[in-house]
């Protein structure tokens, strides 16, 4: 399989603690590869730095065979084939629904606001927000924020989807329509790497699911491998500890 991303002796370090530790990883065109570990673990400091949203302290950025931390590589050329989703949404307050998809399509990629209308219809539609177009964020629920929040991402058209733990700050009973949305995606072919304590979503529609513990992979496979037959122990004492909590 062809790889969109691969991640090679990744390290992170805020001043003496070690977030990311000698990490390697990739992620295929196509493929959804789901995150999970305890909090603090690194998953969410592994995502920014995919996205340089945080500066490694070391390692490589390989992004369609290109290292995309060399001093000659166009950094906001690469942000705009990735779309990123965040757990509080990040969407502007003082624009509509509409704007908010329109916005980031004008200013970085140039197109006209005609063009960036058809497009952001169209995400917002695969959502179920088009009917939300002059909504203010104030007027809306989370989980409808956080579907707007989607749209905006795939109005860019990005080559991969990250998501960073995109339902944690909803109320549970919201959780389900963005989940719905995200699987939906998933089926239709598009690569994304997720961040996520959603342990049914991880089982059900991931690829692959990487865990991680203390800054490192601990433990990579099928969701079939790691939820049925994990080989390490942490991996089976995370899971225990999580999924008797659901």
């Amino acid at each position: 399989m062809e790889k969109v991303i691969d991640i090679q002796h990744l390290n992170k370090s805020f001043g003496s603690h070690e977030v990311l530790k000698d990490v390697d990883f990739s992620v295929s065109k196509g493929e959804v590869v789901c995150i999970i570990g305890s909090s603090g673990s690194g998953k969410s400091t592994l995502l920014r730095c995919v996205n340089l949203l945080e500066k490694p302290s070391g390692g490589k950025i390989m992004y369609n065979g290109v290292d995309i931390l060399s001093d000659t590589h166009n950094i906001y050329s690469y942000r705009t084939k990735l779309g990123m989703v965040f757990q509080q949404f990040n969407l502007f307050n003082n624009h509509n629904v509409l704007s908010n998809c329109i916005v980031g399509q004008m200013t970085v990629l140039k197109r006209s606001r005609e063009e960036a209308e058809t497009i952001a219809m169209k995400y917002l539609r695969l959502v179920g927000m088009d009917q939300y177009v002059n909504a203010k964020p104030k007027q809306l629920s989370g989980g409808q924020k956080q579907r707007v929040a989607i749209a905006r991402a795939l109005s860019m058209e990005p080559d991969v989807m990250l998501f960073d733990e995109p339902t944690s700050a909803l109320d549970p009973e919201m959780v389900g329509e963005v989940l719905k949305v995200m699987k939906e995606l998933a089926e239709s072919g598009l690569t994304m790497l997720v961040v996520t304590h959603e342990m049914g979503f991880a089982k059900e529609v991931a690829d692959r699911v990487v865990f991680m513990d203390k800054g490192v992979i601990a433990e990579e496979g099928t969701p079939e491998q790691i939820f049925n037959n994990p080989k390490e122990e942490r991996t089976r004492a995370f899971l225990s500890r999580v999924l008797n909590q659901e």
